[in-house]
């Protein structure tokens, strides 16, 4: 039971990160340019899509779980997730029909992973005794933490053979884990049977999607928040989920039960987990960039090879997770949960505070040393926090709390993008213009030209340096002054021009 939703929680959490480090790949592969400005968006889909279903769904599957078996949801969820990796992999397309395509596959394989997600950590909870649940939990819980960053790793490792292998590599783990489950899982819960909440559900869904689709910062704008269709989805989102949370108040068998915030130990938990997830997106997120975008093409990598070293030079924190998760699951069974999660987060703030300090174009050992200690934080929080949460609600209400504790972090991962993307880009719209323009007029670009493409918004530049990618040739390319006496060409299409521009306003 442990090595099989073991493998379910590890295989989609993989799934959520596998394909943002893999995107120039991919965008290569379907032929899509990725600064045009209409593909930004699918640039963001691409990522966003399978996090915002995840943490849409997984609650009402956890509700699923609770009325029908918890076993039975999960080996759908196999089941779905298997169909949607084989659909992804023979993406017939090219242009904006394949992205579509790949997005829309995304989509379902999240239905699959919200199944898995929202019952692997219940059926944990109903097999194992008190006194070892917490093991389990931290085995279960590091995987599927871990998971997003070993899908770092290892889209960085398949991208290099082929864009296809990122999506292929799921299909026989699928096929293997859809097998095994059906053979190995039984039903040992206690169930609850009632009525599907359709209304909450479907106002949760429509408000939860407004709100994360929204606080997503895209449109005409710098930034998009001035964008009115922005404001309308982020307030329009919120108040549908005061109407949510108004008709689970009034109902008979709520899919979020929200009288399980009357207990201390679950609410605060889960705000825990919620600010954990943030943080954790938000530093996926900045690494992914400082690497692909800065630090590597500084260090002689050529962008083709940024994706494959970006994942390995990210492996301390993986080792940090996998160490530290089931050893402070184990220990918390004896010693209690507080002390572990607490001194977890308190590492992993102290590691953000050390990595403020880094310079740009730091010595690898300070920064392996960081990310090292931070998985190692995060792996002493995330098993005792989950167990914590397990443990303080009754029996039979075990799916719908393991399915709300799923949303909490999903949601927070998806939140991360939004906030740290923002921040982003309200920070380089201050000061990429200026070292934008200086840098091009320093080898040769008329100031006129210069200053224009100065205006461009940051965003172009912001996902450039997300996708380990150049763009100087593609934005100075209208204009022709490439080709004209003076201008130093070579050095503004090289490697290290634009790592050198982005680096003091990404600082």
């Amino acid at each position: 039971m442990l090595s099989n939703t073991t493998l379910g929680v590890l295989m989609a959490t993989i799934n959520a990160s596998i394909v943002m480090i893999s995107l120039p790949a991919i965008f290569s592969g379907i032929h899509l340019n990725p600064l045009q400005p209409g593909n930004v968006s699918y640039l963001l889909w691409m990522i966003m899509g399978y996090m915002l279903v995840t943490a849409v769904l997984v609650t009402g599957f956890g509700r699923l779980g609770d009325m029908l078996g918890r076993v039975r949801i999960y080996n759908a969820g196999f089941v779905v997730f298997s169909i949607g990796a084989v659909a992804l992999a023979l993406d017939p397309w090219t242009g904006g029909q394949g992205a579509m395509w790949l997005i829309g596959w995304r989509l379902v394989q999240a239905v699959g992973g919200s199944m898995l997600f929202a019952n692997s950590t219940a059926i944990i909870t109903d097999t194992f005794p008190a006194d070892r649940r917490g093991m389990a939990l931290g085995i279960n819980q590091v995987a599927g933490m871990a998971g997003s960053f070993l899908g770092l790793i290892l889209g960085g490792l398949l991208a290099v053979v082929h864009w296809r292998a990122v999506f292929f590599v799921s299909v026989p783990i699928g096929i293997a884990g859809t097998i095994w489950s059906y053979l190995s899982l039984h039903e040992s819960g206690t169930r609850n049977p009632g009525r599907f909440d359709v209304w909450g559900n479907v106002t949760f869904a429509v408000g939860l999607t407004a709100v994360l689709a929204g606080i997503q910062p895209y449109g005409d704008s710098s930034t998009g928040w001035t964008n009115p269709a922005v404001l309308a989805a982020i307030i329009g989102g919120a108040l549908v989920l005061v109407v949510f949370g108004i008709i689970e108040l009034h109902s008979a068998a709520p899919m979020f039960n929200l009288s399980l915030f009357r207990i201390r130990a679950f609410t605060m938990a889960n705000i825990a987990s919620l600010l954990a997830a943030i943080g954790r997106g938000g530093l996926q997120f900045m690494l992914i960039i400082w690497l692909q975008g800065i630090w590597l093409p500084l260090h002689g990598y050529s962008y083709e090879q940024t994706p494959l070293w970006a994942g390995i030079y990210m492996v301390p924190i993986t080792i940090g997770f996998l160490v530290a998760g089931p050893l402070s699951g184990i220990l918390s069974d004896r010693f209690g949960a507080r002390l572990f999660a607490t001194l977890g987060l308190s590492i992993v703030a102290a590691t953000f505070v050390g990595l403020m300090l880094l310079p740009v174009d730091f010595p690898y050992w300070v920064f392996a040393l960081l990310t090292g200690l931070s998985g190692i934080g995060s792996g002493m929080f995330s098993s005792p926090n989950r167990s914590a949460i397990m443990n303080s609600v009754p029996a039979r209400e075990r799916g719908s709390a393991s399915g709300m504790a799923g949303t909490v972090q999903n949601a927070g991962n998806s939140l991360s993008i939004g906030v740290f993307f923002s921040l982003m880009i309200i920070g380089l719209s201050t000061s990429l213009p200026h070292a934008l323009s200086s840098g091009l007029s320093s080898n040769g670009v008329p100031a006129s030209v210069a200053a224009r493409i100065a205006q461009t918004p940051p965003v172009s530049s912001l996902f450039a340096a997300f996708l380990g990618y150049n763009p100087i040739g593609t934005l100075l390319a209208p204009s022709g002054v490439l080709n004209r006496a003076g201008v130093n060409a070579p050095a503004l299409t090289g490697k290290e021009f634009f790592p050198h521009l982005m680096a003091a306003p990404f600082h």
